[in-house]
């Protein structure tokens, strides 16, 4: 088991990746604390998991930034410690250009995408740093990397969180603090039915599909999942401030 005994938080736990990376995180052994807002979601994945490790759900809504900031500080109170902050939880813009970008949806997409992240971050490191080490792992997108694979607040909310994992990585190396990104491409998730989703800006969704064709494939969540094991144990320990690219090969063409 890689995670024996280790404490973990998994942000955007109930469905998708977040579900997928909590469960793989408790079978190789982790104190899981699977955070969403959906309570009867995370009590399924808790009763899901028959053990080395386990689930414990926590419900918190990360856009709000009471909720992302005391976060840590809360399950360090329960478990004593934290070993691994998985930062998952995220949502979809509308595929709009700059231009007709809505002040509600830039708000909402920074506050789950980059604020909360920044925050949790801010909280784990500050924990780390008492323990002696540690490890965060944010789920960025390969949004984050290119220009055109969303609209402009997704792109440049993923962009912040690139930036902030490079940064977090360097910073603390000699701290015993790593900091790493997973990039995915296409990915089969709920993140397709948020909100803004719903009704999409159709000229920017036009432009951005317009290099759809070149994706081989998506990826199912638990290959995602796998990579996020990888960077949580001891088998990743030289990589550190590095955006991993998850994608089937869509952006090596």
């Amino acid at each position: 088991m890689k995670l024996q005994g280790k404490v973990a938080i998994v942000t955007g736990a109930s469905s998708g990746m977040g579900h997928e990376i909590a469960a793989l995180f408790a079978q190789e052994g982790a104190i899981v604390y699977a955070v969403a807002r959906r309570a009867e979601r995370l009590q399924e994945l808790a009763e899901s998991i028959q053990g080395p490790g386990r689930i414990i759900p926590h419900v918190a809504d990360l856009m709000e930034k009471e909720d992302a900031q005391s976060l840590i500080e809360a399950v360090v109170k329960d478990a004593g410690k934290l070993d691994i902050l998985v930062n998952n939880a995220g949502i979809m813009d509308d595929f709009s250009a700059v231009g007709d970008v809505a002040d509600d949806m830039l708000e909402k997409v920074f506050a789950l995408n980059t604020f909360a992240p920044f925050y949790t971050s801010r909280g784990a490191v500050k924990q780390f740093l008492v323990q002696g080490g540690g490890n965060i792992i944010n789920i960025a997108s390969v949004g984050g990397l290119y220009g055109a694979r969303a609209g402009a607040v997704y792109t440049a909310a993923k962009h912040a969180v690139v930036g902030l994992t490079k940064n977090t990585g360097y910073m603390y190396a000699k701290k015993n603090i790593r900091c790493n990104a997973i990039c995915p491409g296409g990915v089969e998730t709920e993140i397709g039915s948020g909100d803004f989703m719903k009704k999409v800006n159709q000229e920017g969704l036009n432009i951005v599909m317009s290099n759809i064709g070149g994706n081989p494939r998506n990826g199912k969540p638990i290959e995602i999942a796998r990579v996020a094991l990888f960077l949580a144990s001891d088998d990743s320990g030289f990589i550190n401030g590095q955006c991993i690219t998850a994608d089937s090969g869509w952006t090596a063409y």
